[in-house]
């Protein structure tokens, strides 16, 4: 014992003492024991020196003890405010314990993120989005309340999280905000939260202007040149071909990128792509134009030569893999024009429009857009095939003009 240091008087058993301790001896004791205070709250303090709150305490029948936390973090006087309530919760009937357990259970918001990430992963379509989800969340949301309890989590701080990027990426703004409130539905659901604040912070966020970050595409006069841009350029063979695919098809450019020989029948100038390959979970058949055959047949002739045993159409350099999404995107940049990949599709659509005297509903059906219309898409059951031949051949033929001649097709 330090000189100087009050020990309290030894409690025999039995005897029930009423606030025994002092915050001057809790702050000073060193020897090794229990120190008991009162309502079953005692001080722990351990051969290291570590000092920590523990409370006895009799729940529905059943002795028990309770940790409080340690001393540097909960002081004399709300240690007995934790024991009393404790107290108070055991003798109408409450647990104290599993309300503790409960409550150390909760994950923080980076904890529940991954958890959510690899509830929905088999869910989502391709690895590539699985991964954009988490990579966004640590981007912007991990650094600034990836700690905090997900029962915590306040509207402020999904505020401070979209304010900075809310006007300046707001296409990247509302994914953050949208995987900030799958996370906290699933909080909810777990019964730590009853409400999302991701959903109730419209009104403090600024407007954000219509068709912000739109995808770049391509006035269709230009697109002769583009095309005799592409053949000349330098690069690998198969990118340049696939890029051309998805010029000719309007596809998306990941159709074209997974596409295997087992979805295409060249004799008969079609491509199926499966419906699990499908935006919209609905196979969709391709009339290939003379062109679209012979850039196949390309690829074909590549892949025999490459070796290639994967089934892919346009492999990648890693064995079994496609070609990356960016290696499509880098190759338009390299190229020199800023336009986006999936850009072409907009480029399609506003050509058939302008050029074209086909009804909408051929060119949504060659962009395999869903009806969003319930009663129309009832009766909307034919693919309109044999009309979409007809355009995708003047597509074609748009594609080869001179880039002086714009006509009117179709």
């Amino acid at each position: 014992m330090a000189d100087g240091q009050t020990q309290p008087s030894v409690r025999k058993s039995g005897q029930h003492p009423e606030k025994a301790l002092s915050a001057a001896f809790v702050r000073t004791v060193k020897d090794p024991g229990k120190y008991f205070d009162g309502h079953g709250l005692f001080l722990k303090v351990d051969p290291s020196g570590a000092k920590r709150w523990v409370q006895r305490i009799v729940i529905r029948g059943k002795r028990r003890e309770i940790g409080l936390g340690p001393v540097s973090l909960l002081s004399l006087a709300d240690a007995r405010t934790a024991a009393l309530d404790n107290r108070k919760s055991a003798r109408s009937g409450g647990d104290p314990l599993s309300a503790k357990r409960a409550a150390n259970a909760v994950l923080s918001f980076e904890e529940a993120a991954r958890k959510v990430h690899e509830i929905h992963r088999p869910s989502w379509r391709n690895p590539k989005h699985a991964a954009q989800f988490l990579t966004t969340l640590e981007t912007y949301v991990f650094p600034r309340m990836g700690r905090i309890s997900v029962s915590e989590v306040s509207t402020a701080d999904v505020l401070a999280v979209l304010t900075p990027i809310w006007l300046s990426k707001p296409e990247t703004a509302r994914r953050v905000r949208q995987r900030i409130a799958t996370v906290m539905k699933w909080a909810v659901a777990q019964g730590w939260r009853q409400d999302n604040p991701a959903d109730t912070i419209s009104a403090a966020l600024p407007r954000q202007e219509k068709g912000q970050e739109p995808r770049k595409s391509l006035p269709y006069a230009d697109l002769p040149r583009f095309m005799a841009d592409l053949r000349a350029a330098k690069a690998g063979d198969l990118t340049k071909l696939a890029l051309e695919l998805v010029i000719l098809t309007a596809c998306r450019s990941g159709e074209v990128r997974l596409a295997h020989w087992d979805e295409i029948d060249l004799d008969r100038a079609e491509w199926t792509i499966p419906a699990e390959r499908m935006k919209a979970k609905k196979a969709h058949r391709i009339p290939l134009s003379d062109r679209a055959v012979a850039v196949l047949t390309e690829a074909k002739a590549l892949g025999a030569r490459m070796g290639d045993t994967s089934g892919l159409v346009f492999p990648g350099t890693k064995a079994g893999k496609p070609i990356s999404d960016m290696t499509l995107t880098k190759l338009v940049k390299a190229m020199g024009y800023d336009v986006h990949v999936h850009g072409f599709r907009s480029t399609f659509k506003v050509w058939a429009q302008e050029r074209t005297n086909m009804p909408r509903e051929v060119t949504e059906a060659a962009l395999a857009h869903t009806i969003q219309n319930k009663a129309e898409a009832a009766y909307a059951r034919s693919d309109l095939f044999e009309k979409r031949v007809k355009l995708m051949r003047s597509w074609e033929v748009q594609l080869e003009l001179q880039p002086s001649r714009v006509a009117r097709i179709g």
